[in-house]
């Protein structure tokens, strides 16, 4: 085993030696989590205050903003920091809590995107038990058990890191991620492996192939249904498709940069793929949500006094 260390920081070399540029990278970087607060904010408290909204679909929905904005917290500030900071180091323990964040941001998003799946396969494959399968108490079940599940199992990752020693403190990232932390390690990292490959394929298990299952089911049913089935099942299940397809672009760029050579990339394009999937999901998903569906809509210009009240 190497010589290790007892390190108490690590630094983020992906920002490097950007010189006047880090004041315009650090506006845009303002802006966008602005609007990321702005929007996400806006139809988590349209959706609460519109009792026509108070389904399980936008209840759903209300889960996957808050979640947007949990984990664009875990990463924006940090980056607006260290914009404008001469130094990137950051603390070990700082360091954890952004991988605690981030990662139970994703899982916590994987497992909505895949409870939105099973009510949408509910709805349309089912639509006269509907409301006896989907009550309150179900309803409720499946709001808190994606981020009770995200919570529990990220804090074993963590907690088998923070055993680890390190033989250097560099991360070629903007933000802390556990991958390149564990890369990092001279001990044993046999224990963090074998996590991780559980995770993985439990995730995958409980998240995916349910939500793989739920469309192939829905697509079935939708052949052999009326015009009018085929365009609601369209109008609401495209959204989700949109919103699951870009979340899993953002982590497979991730994961490619993680376990490939990409120095080859030029370090703008390498830096935009890294941070893709705490960016772009919580700015593309309320846009969108917003301009497909029509409730939301219409609520959103009720509550902001642009509809006529009923």
């Amino acid at each position: 085993m190497e010589n290790s260390t007892h390190y108490e920081i690590f630094r983020l070399a992906a920002y490097g030696d950007i010189g006047q540029l880090k004041y315009f990278y650090f506006a845009l970087v303002t802006v966008i989590y602005f609007v990321i607060i702005l929007a996400n904010a806006l139809l988590i408290g349209v959706i609460c205050i519109e009792r026509s909204l108070h389904e399980p679909m936008y209840l759903f929905l209300c889960a996957l903003f808050v979640n947007q904005l949990y984990g664009s917290t875990g990463l924006f500030p940090a980056l607006m920091f260290y914009l404008l900071s001469d130094t990137h180091d950051i603390s070990l323990l700082y360091c954890y809590l952004q991988i605690y964040v981030l990662y139970t941001y994703g899982l916590t998003e994987y497992s909505n995107l895949a409870v939105m799946s099973y009510d949408r396969y509910i709805s349309i494959c089912y639509p006269l038990q509907y409301n006896n399968i989907m009550t309150p108490k179900t309803i409720c079940g499946l709001i808190l058990l994606p981020w009770v599940y995200s919570f529990l199992i990220n804090a074993i990752i963590i907690s088998l890191s923070l055993r680890l020693q390190f033989c250097g403190n560099v991360l070629d990232r903007v933000y802390c991620d556990n991958y390149s932390v564990v890369k990092l390690a001279c001990s044993n990292t046999m224990l963090n492996n074998i996590w991780g490959l559980v995770v993985t394929v439990l995730s995958f298990s409980c998240t995916i192939l349910p939500t793989i299952y739920s469309y192939v089911r829905i697509l079935q049913i939708c052949l052999k249904s009326s015009k009018e089935t085929k365009q609601k099942a369209f109008n609401t299940c495209t959204p989700h498709i949109a919103s699951l397809l870009n979340f899993s672009f953002g982590c497979l760029f991730l994961i490619l940069q993680s376990r490939y050579e990409t120095a080859d990339l030029p370090p703008i394009l390498r830096t935009i793929l890294l941070v893709y999937f705490p960016i772009c999901p919580p700015l593309f998903n309320p846009f969108m949500y917003g301009i497909r569906m029509a409730k939301i809509r219409l609520a959103c210009k009720k509550v902001l006094g642009r509809y006529p009240k009923t």
